[in-house]
């Protein structure tokens, strides 16, 4: 009956030992004791690709408020300011902005287009499972727009959960933030759960004396509310959720020189989204693992973004389907079919610096049918094929193929190899992806044939468990390529003028060539160490010029300790990252710098107090903006950030469980 009930459960993994991935529309509870419950990142020799796997132990190291702070202890993922201005983070992956980056919701594409600038801070710490961080080519399952990777949040599910909890946080920066989530089993196969976030940071701060606050005002509410229903055949979720987010923040009035005649610079964004998820997987022939799958999301976005005298609003609608079929032929062979629709619709008003009384609006629609086809070749555990080809036909740019490929080969318990090669493409949107860079004075000059995006990447990795002292040494390396056919870029400076931003197409190489090696050994009873270093060579034409990618480290170092008393009862946790330097856009350097996190937790019967610090090496930017006391002139730029707005930050916070309602 088991092994029913996962392959409806694991209908968007190519097989479940395969995979070995959360599963997505069936009960955490299946799984929950490995990758709920892991202290460190897991990363699964039985999948084919390469993907670390954060679970909640590894998340609670860090507090962990939402997921731009989730990625804190692991080597691969990159997150940095944005601007200086309002507060937004960014990912990278495989040294590439986090736009060519797939971010999913339980295998379902979402947080793209108008949310992806804020979309590190919609999704609260304590509302995740687990996080599935997946380099190279993905499967095609998924879609066509991954070309560095996948990441894929697992929320809490109704029937894995059955409870109260809550998270309470304060720092001193006196931001506060409240989670609470109750799940109950209504019956054997009905349960539902609500998920409730509250956010509040209303601080005046200006430590580096430039009269703008280092960090914006904010205040967030987001909720989500579940029900899910699982049978031996039949498997339904239902997911409603709510976000409304305001972030104000600009020139500081309590440090800003009253008697001046210019009117204070200031930034706000307020956003309002709505998502409605539907996911359905049905048991056709258990001997065979034969299931389909039908997976319905809508998402209804709106932001207003003011950034001095310049606006930017834009509404986002986007519609989403899948139909899902697969099967085992026999032991040794799997077919996975399917097909999906995605609908964009975008309306964008934009008034550059107040330069019109009123910004016109420009519409933009785009509807992408798909088909897909999979198939997957297993040899016992030693040896997996998969190939993959789907065609997607777009209402903007026509048909296109996507080919990818993964082989993984486990010679033994010790050895496993892993190698891809696929192709990614991306619609692109100049503002609605990258408003952040509206912080500037600058002039903004957008091509109006920007062509769809489009790269390859190719990428090996290999792990190895090596028996050392008793104990076991997890030592894994990787390189990736990754190969820009065409690519929108962003040219500060350029041609088109000094200060302007000018947002092109390629003409010219564009490449990135990543290489890590990373580490982990349990060095004592209770304790784990990881070490990590990477290294980046990421590269673009500018002006018919090949250099240096602007805002990318050359390399990043990586040592996180995590030790538990032998009763459990205390937890301590200390990360340190030496971020190499790189170069900006007017080509001078930046320097490496160090930061360090720690966190100390005390474990109680049903609850526990965690006590940590962030950058407490106190590392920040000297003049995170440029000419801060002439906000108005062109000159003026808060987004050349290349490290930490802010300086030491320490917090507290109570986590509390209850099981059962």
């Amino acid at each position: 009956m088991r092994r029913t009930i996962l392959g409806v459960l694991g209908c968007l993994s190519v097989s479940q030992q395969m995979m070995a991935q959360t599963d997505s529309i069936a009960g955490a509870h299946e799984l929950k004791n490995v990758e709920v419950k892991a202290t460190k990142g897991v990363k699964s020799r039985f999948r084919i690709d390469n993907t670390d796997i954060i679970g909640q132990g590894q998340l609670i190291r860090a507090a962990c408020c939402n997921l731009g702070e989730s990625f804190t202890t692991n080597p691969s993922v990159d997150v940095s300011y944005s601007d200086a201005a309002t507060g937004a983070k960014q990912i990278k992956l495989l040294g590439l902005s986090g736009t060519y980056v797939q971010m999913l919701t339980e295998n379902i594409p979402n947080l793209r287009g108008a949310s992806l600038p804020y979309s590190l801070g919609y999704v609260p710490g304590p509302w995740m499972q687990s996080i599935q961080v997946s380099k190279g080519a993905s499967s095609v399952k998924n879609g066509y727009e991954s070309t560095t990777g996948q990441i894929n949040i697992e929320f809490l599910k109704p029937q894995g959960t059955d409870g109260v909890r809550a998270n309470v946080y304060q720092d001193n920066e006196l931001k506060t933030e409240v989670n609470l989530d109750g799940s109950i089993h209504l019956t054997d196969r009905l349960s539902t759960a609500t998920l409730l976030h509250f956010e509040n940071r209303q601080m005046d701060h200006d430590g580096n004396d430039d009269g703008f606050m280092d960090m914006p005002k904010l205040r967030q509410y987001n909720i989500m509310h579940r029900w899910a229903y699982v049978s031996p055949r039949w498997i339904s979720q239902l997911m409603v959720r709510a976000l409304h987010d305001e972030r104000k923040g600009g020139q500081s009035l309590k440090h800003t020189n009253t008697d001046s005649a210019e009117l204070p610079y200031s930034t706000s964004v307020k956003t309002n989204r709505y998502e409605m998820q539907w996911k359905n997987g049905f048991t056709l022939n258990s001997d065979h693992n034969t299931s389909v799958a039908l997976m319905m999301h809508g998402s209804w976005h709106d932001a207003d973004n003011i950034f001095g005298m310049t606006r930017y609003d834009v509404t986002q609608k986007n519609g989403y389907a899948q139909l899902m079929f697969e099967t085992d032929i026999n032991e040794h062979n799997n077919i996975s079919v399917g097909a999906s629709l995605n609908h964009d619709y975008y309306d964008e008003r934009f008034n550059p610096l107040g330069a019109t009384p009123d910004a016109g609006s420009k519409a933009t629609k785009e509807t992408t049918p798909g088909l897909y086809a999979q198939y997957t070749y297993k040899l016992g555990e030693k040896l997996t094929v998969m190939p993959g080809l789907r065609w997607d036909h777009s209402s903007l740019y026509g048909g296109f193929v996507t080919p990818r490929l993964h082989i993984k080969y486990s010679p033994s318990d010790i050895f496993t190899l892993r190698t891809s090669i696929g192709k990614g493409y991306r619609t692109p949107h100049a503002l609605a992806e990258n408003v952040t860079l509206l912080a500037s004075g600058r002039g903004i000059i957008i091509d109006s044939d920007l062509k769809q995006e489009e790269a390859w990447n190719m990428g090996a990795s290999v792990g190895m468990n090596i028996p050392l002292f008793g104990k076991n040494l997890e030592l894994n390396a990787e390189y990736y390529y990754t190969d820009f056919k065409h690519q929108m870029i962003m040219n500060f400076d350029g041609a088109r003028g000094e200060h302007t931003l000018s947002f092109e197409n390629l003409d010219g190489k564009s490449y990135s060539h990543t290489f890590q090696v990373d580490a982990t050994y349990p060095l004592l009873s209770g304790m784990t160490a990881t070490a990590a270093f990477r290294f980046n060579d990421v590269k673009c034409t500018y002006d018919g010029v090949l250099r240096l990618k602007p805002l990318t480290s050359r390399y990043k170092g990586l040592l996180t300790l995590s030790y538990k008393t032998p009763l459990e009862l205390w937890q301590f946790d200390m990360t340190g990252q030496l971020n190499g330097g790189g170069e900006l856009y007017d080509q001078s350097r930046y320097p490496a710098y160090f930061q360090l996190q720690a966190q100390v937790t005390r474990e109680f019967h049903r609850f526990s107090i965690y006590l940590g610090g962030e950058n407490l090496t106190n590392y920040k930017i000297d003049n995170p903006i440029l000419h801060p006391h002439h906000p108005w002139s062109a000159a003026f730029d808060a987004t050349q950030v290349w490290g930490p707005v802010t300086g030491a930050m320490a917090y507290i916070g109570v986590r509390f469980k209850l099981e059962k309602l």
